[in-house]
Formats: C-alpha cells, sequence, structure tokens
C-alpha cells in the first residue's frame, strides 16, 4: 500500500508539474502590428530574450487594415496588444471605446509630444515618422529634370506621371501626408494643392514603403514616402536623393495600446511595458531619427540636423475626430488612381 501511495502521489506530482508546464505553454498574445515585415524579427528577438515563455502571434498589415479589422472585431476582440501603429488611428480605435488606458512602465521617460495627454494614456509612442519623398537621381538626369526640392515644385507640369503616393485610407503614411498639408496650408488650400498634384501622380499605393521602392527601382521615379525607407534606400547606395521638404512635414507616431477585452493578460501588459524600455528603444533607434524616450543616439546619415524641428504641428484629437470625413472625400476626388489590389 505504501508502494502504490507513492505511486499515486508521484503521478500527482508529475501530473502537477505537467499542468504547470502546460499553462506555462500556453501564455500568447496577439499582436496587431504596422512595422515593417523586416523590423519585427529585429524587435521581437529582445522580447522572446526575456521573456523566452511567452508567445507572440503577430499579425501585420498596413495600418488602415489593421484599424479596419480591429473595428471590424469589436465584439469578439482578437488582438491583445497594437504595436506600432499610427497613433491617429489609434484614437479612432478609442473613440469606439475599443482601448484600455494603460500606463507601461517608465512612462514618466516618454516625451510628452509622443504620448496620449491623459493621465493614464490610451496610446504611448515608440518613435516619430515623417513624410519625405524619395527621388531617382539618374532617371531625373535621363529626363533632364532638376529633382524637386519643396511641395510645390511637385505640381511642376514636367512630374506629370512620375510621382507615386500611399493611398491614405489604406496606409497609415498617405494620411500623415495628407494630414501633414491641410496642417501646413489649411483645409482649403490643401484640398486645391492635392487637385493639382493628383495630375501628376501615376498611382496610389496601398503601402507606405512602396513609392520609396519604386523611386528607386525607376518605376515612378519621384515616390511620397516616409523617412525610414527612404533614407535606408538611399544609404544602401541607391541612386536617390531624399527630400525633406523646407515647409515641415506631416508625421505620426508608431504607438502601442492595449485592447478592451473581458479578460486582458498579464502578458500584454508585459509586452507593453517592454515595448517602452531603453533597450527596445535602443533598437528603434536603429530604424528612426526620431525615438519617444531620448536615448542620445546620433541623427542617422541623410535626416536633417535636428529632425524633431522638422516635425508640423499635429492635432491628433482633431485628426482622429475628422479622419473619415477626410477619407471619404479623398476617396471620391483621388481614388481613381488606386493601384488594384
Amino acid at each position: 500500500m505504501k508502494k502504490l501511495a507513492a505511486v499515486l502521489l508521484t503521478g500527482l506530482i508529475l501530473t502537477g508539474c505537467g499542468a504547470e508546464e502546460s499553462k506555462k505553454a500556453v501564455k500568447e498574445i496577439n499582436v496587431y502590428t504596422a512595422l515593417e515585415n523586416e523590423q519585427i524579427p529585429l524587435f521581437l528577438e529582445n522580447f522572446k530574450k526575456h521573456y523566452p515563455d511567452i508567445k507572440v502571434n503577430i499579425t501585420r498589415d498596413s495600418t488602415g487594415v489593421v484599424i479596419t479589422k480591429i473595428l471590424a472585431e469589436k465584439d469578439n476582440p482578437q488582438a491583445d496588444v497594437v504595436w506600432g501603429t499610427a497613433a491617429s488611428g489609434l484614437l479612432m480605435l478609442d473613440n469606439e471605446k475599443l482601448l484600455e488606458p494603460y500606463a507601461p512602465k517608465g512612462i514618466e521617460r516618454v516625451n510628452p509630444r509622443f504620448k496620449d495627454s491623459s493621465e493614464v494614456p490610451v496610446w504611448v509612442g515608440n518613435n516619430a515618422w515623417m513624410a519625405t519623398f524619395a527621388v531617382n537621381k539618374e532617371e531625373m538626369k535621363k529626363l533632364n529634370l532638376p529633382v524637386p526640392e519643396t511641395y510645390e515644385d511637385l505640381l511642376k507640369p514636367e512630374y506629370k506621371g512620375l510621382i507615386s503616393m500611399p493611398h491614405p485610407a489604406s496606409s497609415g503614411t498617405g494620411f500623415l501626408a495628407v494630414a501633414g498639408f491641410i496642417q501646413i496650408m489649411g483645409e482649403d488650400n490643401a484640398w486645391n494643392y492635392m487637385e493639382k498634384l493628383h495630375e501628376n501622380i501615376g498611382v496610389y499605393t496601398h503601402s507606405g514603403s512602396k513609392p520609396a521602392k519604386q523611386a528607386t527601382s525607376g518605376e515612378y521615379p519621384i515616390g511620397i514616402s516616409y523617412d525610414y525607407p527612404c533614407v535606408k534606400l538611399m544609404n544602401e547606395g541607391n541612386p536617390i536623393a531624399v527630400v525633406f521638404p523646407p515647409e515641415g512635414s506631416g508625421w505620426d507616431s508608431e504607438a502601442n495600446a492595449l485592447i478592451k477585452k473581458e479578460n486582458i493578460k498579464p502578458e500584454a501588459k508585459i509586452f507593453l511595458d517592454w515595448a517602452v524600455s531603453d533597450e527596445v528603444m535602443k533598437l528603434y533607434g536603429t530604424q528612426y531619427a526620431i525615438t519617444s524616450v531620448d536615448i542620445g543616439n546620433p541623427v542617422p546619415e541623410g535626416y536633417p540636423k535636428d529632425p524633431v524641428s522638422h516635425l508640423v504641428e499635429n492635432d491628433f484629437s482633431w485628426l482622429a475626430a475628422h479622419k473619415d470625413e477626410i477619407l471619404d472625400k479623398w476617396s471620391d476626388k483621388f481614388g481613381a488612381k488606386a493601384e488594384q489590389k
């Protein structure tokens, strides 16, 4: 009997251990992100180093698609966390009461410009990304055309059909470009400007980085895009100039938020704490000139000396409140030149 009891006790202990191991094994979170595909493994490697027992399931798409997906799932939320997705898009989710306010550890280090102003924020930024354009210098030379230097230059008739730009309804980059026009020029002037720019547009893409790649290949030698892919492609030796218009750049913050749901996993909060930690901020700093926490990185080659001063004044709340209206109007006016999905 003693032997049997010992065997049973051992079995219970093993079963208990097995259950505990199984419990550990199923720790996982669903993370929706608009970060570039090549960036995600670089950042997540650091998370896995610190939290090897948490499985991170990534769903990656452009900002517009990520936000639309979360809105569609509002009655049965699938995501636990949104990571590295435009703050202006996250505010649309907040307007629908789909986000849970959360102050990650170390929030006091984050530049106030790059986080929600509420005491307990609904979004916290990792970095800032800004509208730029990439210009293929060799193609310009072949066409005997100068490199455009300003927004106004892009309206010159000699650039007709040579420009690509992201579609603002599907790309956060497209929206920040349009938001930049509105905040630099005022609403009426911006819509007049975009009507003239439309005449020179060859295609509106569904990816924010695609116009930079199209400029590099020469398919559309002028690509309105954002700083990261433009500077990266230039520094890889491609024959492109990266233009930061003197009028300033529309911008957004790649930000994080906690999805409101019945059972919020503690691992989701662990992820958000990690996402603004010093180690990962340094990793963001290898990709972006502006991080939400000052980590003392030198400004990367190809950027203005003081990138933050190049950012236009952004009213994120106004943009979120008017985003649908802006996108509907833009799509009615210009959507015919969107690339086929």
